[in-house]
């Protein structure tokens, strides 16, 4: 996952511009659904791993503290594996509210900039008229 911001705060607030901006959002949060999912699995069978491996520990009849330490360890990456999963679905809703606020912001100004945008007249910026 990259960590640069997906799309800076530059003020341009363009129909298509803001499309494009919802667009790159969207398919960033479905990337990192992805990720997220991936490390989910991953966090959860190192769980499940370190959780025989304490029991092969307490087999080999170890001291109890390295038993001890080591199904904290086991539950510790379960716990985390998830909150990882919490913030798989989060970021899966916030990629579906992404989609919906681009398909209800086309609704609502699509056809206002389709006119726009082929008018030889210039128009006024939007909001002109708010100020």
């Amino acid at each position: 996952m990259s960590s640069a911001l997906v799309s800076p705060s530059d003020g341009d607030n363009r129909y298509k511009a803001i499309q494009a901006k919802l667009d790159k959002l969207g398919k960033a949060m479905d990337d990192a659904t992805l990720e997220l999912e991936s490390l989910f699995r991953s966090m959860r069978a190192n769980a499940q791993r370190t959780e025989g491996l304490a029991v092969d520990v307490a087999n080999a009849e170890l001291d109890k503290k390295f038993v001890e330490m080591t199904s904290h360890v086991a539950v510790a990456l379960g716990g985390a594996a998830v909150q990882v999963r919490h913030l798989s679905d989060t970021a899966d809703e916030a990629a579906d509210l992404t989609r919906q606020t681009r398909r209800t912001h086309s609704t609502l100004y699509g056809a206002l900039d389709d006119i726009r945008s082929n008018r030889r007249e210039k128009t006024p910026r939007p909001g002109f008229l708010t100020r």
